[in-house]
């Protein structure tokens, strides 16, 4: 096996939480730490985050700390891929822990597989009672579909539509371009979809191993699927299409439920909105008994809740996000200047084909 120089980016804002936590777990990985760069690209953080990665990288030179003054994730991967020096350029966000293995496997995944990126599958855990419920729904088919990337119990590899915290050849940001940074959310599944359609494909494996940290509030939980369904439209714009067809059905679930609310208002007969209220509330109430059960009774009272955030959030979302930018003549879809393919990159250094020690 080959150790090529590996840059992992990190784009934060304010995660003073989680980012000691996130950073350990990268400087401990098996993969030879001198074949490693670390970019950690924090949009101007105000909670001590800044004050804790320079405390850090004094002990460790790999590691430096750019500026994102415009303080949004896809900036931030753009910051760091123009100041990478890595054949391979893995995102690692502050709100997660990757694998001691986690680069080592990414990296002989993309030299044995058919495949331009790859990743593997999230083990969400939440902190606090209602954190945990809401960890526990987004680990359920139920609660986001049929997304694998957040099925911990993934046990083979398959060509997935997208993933989270992938790892890239670093071509392929030459050949398709850098994050598009008016996605202020969805600017990994953007990217990932132009990558498809351009050839490549993208594979999950459950030997690539993450520990992701979910909203603890339900109040954080509605604005980040809000804006998760929200963007999703203008992605799909963008790319003049659907990657998977799960995309649309809770937009389509809260427009059932609008139009059976109208309707029975203008009827004064209710059957309407319960015909679609009732089989939901029975489906969302026998998978919260179905995954307490497995999961714990203490998480039953919670589970219908998170459940109904994640898909009353992101269908409300879409439903907004048609309004905005399909609907409306001043959001039409332009190219953004920086989806063009970068300039020349800083050179790595010379590379091994071995670690340390090896002869």
């Amino acid at each position: 096996m080959k150790y090529p120089f590996v840059t992992i980016i990190i784009p934060i804002r304010n995660e003073a939480q989680y980012i000691k936590q996130c950073l350990k777990a990268i400087l401990d990985q098996t993969y030879p730490i001198e074949q490693m760069e670390i970019l950690v690209v924090d949009g101007l953080s105000e909670d001590g985050t800044r004050e804790i990665i320079a405390q850090i990288a004094q002990q460790h030179p790999q590691l430096r700390l750019l500026d994102n003054p415009k303080q949004i994730a896809p900036t931030a991967m753009n910051i760091g891929i123009q100041q990478a020096k890595g054949e391979i350029i893995i995102r690692v966000d502050g709100h997660c822990e990757i694998a001691p293995d986690y680069v080592l496997e990414c990296v002989r995944l993309l030299q044995e597989r058919d495949a331009a990126c790859v990743g593997g599958p999230l083990r969400t855990i939440g902190i606090g009672s209602v954190g945990m419920a809401i960890a526990v729904a987004q680990s359920s088919p139920f609660g986001v579909g049929g997304a694998r990337f957040r099925n911990p119990d993934i046990n083979q590899e398959h060509y997935v539509d997208t993933l989270a915290f992938g790892a890239y050849r670093a071509e392929v940001f030459e050949q398709i371009g850098l994050f598009d940074e008016e996605l202020v959310r969805n600017q990994d599944d953007e990217l990932n979809f132009r990558l498809i359609q351009a050839g490549d494909k993208i594979l999950m494996s459950p030997k690539v191993r993450t520990v992701y940290y979910s909203r603890a509030t339900w109040l954080k939980l509605w604005k980040q699927y809000y804006q998760y369904g929200y963007w999703k439209v203008r992605v799909m714009q963008k790319r003049h299409g659907v990657a998977a067809w799960r995309h649309l059905i809770p937009g389509l679930f809260v427009m059932s439920l609008i139009e059976s609310l109208f309707l029975s208002l203008i009827t004064r007969k209710w059957r309407w909105f319960l015909l679609v209220v009732g089989p939901y509330f029975l489906a969302n109430l026998t998978i919260s008994i179905l995954t307490a059960y497995k999961r714990g009774w203490r998480l039953l009272p919670l589970l219908p809740i998170s459940f109904a955030i994640l898909h009353w959030a992101y269908g409300s979302g879409f439903l907004a996000g048609i309004g905005h930018f399909v609907l409306s003549p001043k959001n039409k879809v332009a190219q953004h200047a920086r989806t063009k393919p970068h300039p020349q990159r800083i050179q790595p250094p010379q590379k091994r084909s071995s670690p340390p020690g090896a002869l």
